[in-house]
């Protein structure tokens, strides 16, 4: 079969490598309208890339539920046996489209559900909690992470200042700094939901949630020795390890759980079970095996359905809610919203984001990239109520009223000595080796910082525990005397790792 190159208005090229002109020398014609066209699609071809999280790897795969948790959830994807398709796309945060992808940072983990009910998104990442509990703070966080307005290099200084002012930051610092800052790839790490979800039951009754995707393939990471070699090989060595597997039939796979707390339950931790800087201990709340995921394709245009994939925590389906958590009700917000701005309008019509199983029918109408019809068959139902058969809201599904404790406020304290227990028995499980790989790693993203900077992060860090803080003090230090016995150069410090 021959395939015939037309322009986007179906018309045949007549030839896609020689421009129209005046004469043998030219000049070339305006009326070349297929060059015209050429040309100027090629400078529309790249869309804004995502404030946060731009660098991304994404696979196509399923979801099979393995056990029953319907005492828990009246989700349809929850049913027993049931099977639906995913869309992944792994992530860091700090990077932009061509960072490479085993620099030292927290990875995304977001999962797009194709349920019967639409979609549900997971977006969490590779760590159960985060650097902050309010949205308020986040914007401002972001940019720590992101390059200084004058140098336009990345700040070491921007991000321990703002970390040492936000003591709740500590929790996923240690984890960031520690062996479990740099996985091999998406395969090797976990995936979190992190925030706290609700579940509710055909009963109406509601429970507390988090979401954990365990990986099956084991945990591997990186010192910074080892990504500081490979990123002199290669940037894109996560895409490539995907690529590879899924070539050769390895198809990585998670195992879903889910840890489960009951309404009224909340509240009567020593912590704020809706606080994103902490973990539910599994000894309260155990670990609920759930169900597999298997990712098992390559999509087969990256840009269409991983760069154009829009992940939101607004993407719930009936049985699945929200919580109080601070975090949270900003997401719910800022992720939709950055979509609309990035994508456009209409951005979940987009193949990578449209609800498979489910009919999209809403009132949404017009606007910019508006490619679809969705008149319902009748054209005069564009408003509602109508008397033309149009869709209607749908009370069976309501969500059950979400009981408000007026206490909450007894966790709203800056100065909170919560935020310092869970990063202690964090830094109490590593062994020796694994403290010594900490400090280090410390050392290296510290080393440009100011003396004021590092002295208020020690302080910190000695409210996790006295050693923690000697430890890092002492790593700064021999690196500092390291730094010193070589010649000086003009030339700015750029941290490793």
């Amino acid at each position: 079969m021959t395939h015939r190159l037309t322009t986007t208005a179906g018309a045949p090229v007549t030839s896609n490598a020689n421009s129209q002109t005046a004469g043998e020398r030219g000049p070339v014609l305006l009326q070349d309208y297929q060059l015209l066209e050429k040309l100027a699609h090629q400078n529309r071809e790249r869309i804004p890339e995502r404030v946060v999280h731009a660098k991304g790897w994404g696979l196509e795969g399923k979801f099979t539920v393995t056990h029953d948790i319907t005492q828990y959830t009246c989700a349809k994807v929850f049913k027993p046996g049931t099977t639906t398709d995913v869309l992944s796309r792994w992530s860091t945060v700090a990077g932009e489209q061509g960072a490479a992808d085993a620099e030292r940072d927290v990875r995304g983990f977001s999962l797009k559900f194709y349920t019967e009910d639409g979609n549900w998104d997971v977006v969490g990442n590779n760590t159960p909690v985060f650097f902050l509990r309010d949205a308020m703070k986040f914007p401002d966080f972001i940019r720590t992470q992101k390059r200084h307005p004058k140098t336009n290099l990345r700040s070491p200084e921007a991000m321990f200042d703002f970390w040492a002012a936000q003591p709740e930051c500590v929790h996923q610092v240690t984890i960031l700094m520690s062996d479990r800052g740099i996985p091999v790839n998406p395969m090797r790490m976990n995936g979190y939901g992190s925030h706290t979800y609700s579940l509710w039951n055909e009963k109406g009754e509601r429970y507390w949630v988090k979401f954990h995707f365990k990986t099956q393939q084991g945990h591997a990471h990186y010192t910074n020795a080892e990504a500081e070699t490979l990123i002199g090989k290669t940037r894109e060595s996560y895409q490539e390890d995907l690529v590879n597997a899924i070539g050769g039939g390895d198809f990585p796979k998670w195992t879903l759980y889910i840890q489960v707390m009951p309404e009224a339950d909340a509240g009567k931790q020593a912590y704020n079970p809706f606080d994103l800087t902490k973990v539910w201990p599994h000894g309260d709340y155990p670990l609920i095996e759930v169900g597999e995921l298997e990712m098992n394709k390559v999509p087969e245009n990256y840009f269409q359905m991983v760069e154009n994939a829009a992940f939101s925590p607004s993407n719930v389906v009936p049985g699945i809610g929200f919580s109080p958590d601070k975090m949270l009700q900003g997401r719910i917000f800022s992720y939709a919203d950055a979509h609309r701005y990035r994508l456009g309008t209409h951005y979940e019509a987009l193949p990578a984001n449209a609800p498979k199983a489910a009919t999209m029918q809403h009132y949404h109408k017009d606007g910019s990239m508006r490619f679809f019809t969705n008149d319902f068959g009748n054209p005069d139902a564009y408003y509602e109520p109508n008397q033309f058969d149009g869709p209607t809201a749908q009370p069976e599904f309501v969500e059950p009223p979400l009981r408000i404790d007026g206490d909450a406020d007894r966790y709203a304290v800056e100065d909170n000595e919560a935020d310092y227990v869970q990063p202690r028995a964090l830094f109490n499980m590593f062994d020796a080796e694994q403290k010594q790989r900490l400090f280090n790693n410390y050392a290296a993203a510290m080393g440009p910082c100011s003396d004021g900077v590092k002295e208020r992060w020690y302080a910190v860090l000695e409210r996790v525990h006295p050693d923690y803080a000697a430890g890092v003090r002492a790593a700064n230090e021999a690196q500092n005397s390291d730094v010193n016995a070589v010649p000086v150069t003009n030339e700015s410090p750029v941290p490793k790792g």
